[in-house]
């Protein structure tokens, strides 16, 4: 008798533990069909993805060539941009050597005034010469 309560708590166990596992194999079953539709989706959206991929990528190189003939319409500008710049640097470096020559002459005729004790009306004769003589050359 004691075999037979003894064989009878443990299928009451067993049965128990059948149910257990059979709810929660049923609750990992609807995970798994949750899983199993967004997985079914999965192309659908990827397809979306790449095609939204492929119109970006297409849009990108027609923005480029655009970028590109914008750049090549604009070249005879920066053409003309550097040669006004190679000019402007010329002339400018010309009147700083017209500068600084002048600027000599005028400290040795300053010099020249001083040493000979010629002041005033001498050396702006002397220098209105000096600018006279320059312009003709």
């Amino acid at each position: 008798m004691l075999t037979g309560v003894g064989v009878l708590l443990i299928g009451i166990a067993f049965l128990i533990i059948s149910i257990f596992l059979a709810r929660a194999l049923n609750n990992v079953a609807g995970v798994l069909k949750g899983v199993e539709k967004t997985v079914d989706q999965l192309p659908n959206h990827f397809n979306g993805v790449l095609e939204e991929t492929g119109n970006l990528i297409h849009e990108s190189n027609r923005t480029l060539a655009d970028l590109n003939n914008k750049l090549e319409q604009l070249n005879p500008l920066f053409y003309i941009i550097e040669d006004t710049g190679n000019m402007t640097r010329k002339v400018s470096s010309s009147m700083l050597d017209f500068a600084t020559s002048v600027k000599k002459k005028s400290n040795s005729i300053e010099h020249a005034t001083k040493k000979n004790n010629v002041g005033g009306l001498y050396g702006s004769f002397a220098f209105g010469y000096y600018l006279w003589k320059k312009r003709k050359n």
